[in-house]
């Protein structure tokens, strides 16, 4: 029986002070932890990995962590938890809004932020689902694959979208041609106990159709129904996976159109 690999942790912080006895305290968790005291040290660490999750302060010295923070989630694809300061309550709704998956504010009691990193792996990395909830989706040329959490658009190119946006888009595909107001789909898309809010809705809606709208502006897929949410209008298919399901391409980034 092959043993599961452990869970590999990014942990950016450039407080030494906090950062090396938590990274101490998260390897008895059974983690495998890999530090960086800045957000240029994370960037060529992921040259040569790929994190599960990344734990990522927000305050630090050249580039801050929610610049960083987008291109994780933007190129990447990767969870992200943010760990602030109870002085940045701006930033916390900002770095929700791009896609940060959970936030600890600082000082915080280690066992709390093991429980929110086991609650946003579950989240974004949910084990042996049923062949049902693995089937591809596709419309209009593109491709969303439940299993690989991966998108792909109709020229055979991975698109890079955050735990959020996956999931705002899987339930916009689950139910093609309706209106979902925003309670849906903030139980949808993070559940109740998560802190998210309708402005964060709009805002990964926005996002969402900067990457697959062919103007963002006047959009195709994901409409506004006025005082009652969005609706999703393009012809929704589900098939089973084959090995030609997929071209390997590298991940875009999405610009503003």
């Amino acid at each position: 029986m092959t043993q599961e690999a452990p869970t590999a942790i990014l942990l950016v912080d450039d407080e030494a002070s906090l950062r090396e006895p938590l990274a101490e305290y998260l390897a008895r968790q059974g983690f495998v932890v890999t530090e960086a005291e800045s957000a240029a040290a994370a960037r060529s660490l992921l040259l040569d990995m790929v994190p599960d999750l990344v734990l990522l302060d927000i305050m630090m010295p050249g580039e801050d962590g929610l610049s960083l923070c987008r291109h994780l989630i933007e190129a990447r694809g990767l969870p992200v938890i943010l760990l602030t300061a109870k002085s940045e309550p701006t930033d916390r709704i900002i770095g929700l809004e791009i896609g940060a998956d959970d936030y600890v504010v600082k000082p915080f009691e280690p066992r709390e932020l093991v429980a929110r990193i086991r609650s946003v792996l579950r989240r974004s990395q949910r084990a042996a689902p049923p062949a049902e909830e693995t089937a591809l989706y596709q419309f209009e040329g593109w491709t969303l694959d439940p299993l690989k959490h991966r998108l792909t658009d109709p020229e055979g190119a991975f698109v890079a979208v955050s735990t959020a946006e996956f999931r705002l888009l899987r339930a916009f595909l689950d139910h093609p041609r309706q209106v979902l107001d925003r309670d849906r789909l903030l139980d949808m898309v993070q559940g109740r106990e998560a802190h998210m809010f309708d402005r964060a809705v709009d805002n990964q809606i926005s996002r969402l159709r900067r990457k697959i709208e062919l103007d963002s502006r006047n959009p195709q897929f994901i409409q506004t129904v006025r005082g009652g949410g969005y609706r999703f209008v393009a012809d929704v298919r589900r098939s089973a996976h084959s090995a030609g399901d997929l071209k390997q391409g590298e991940p875009r980034d999405s610009q503003p159109k």
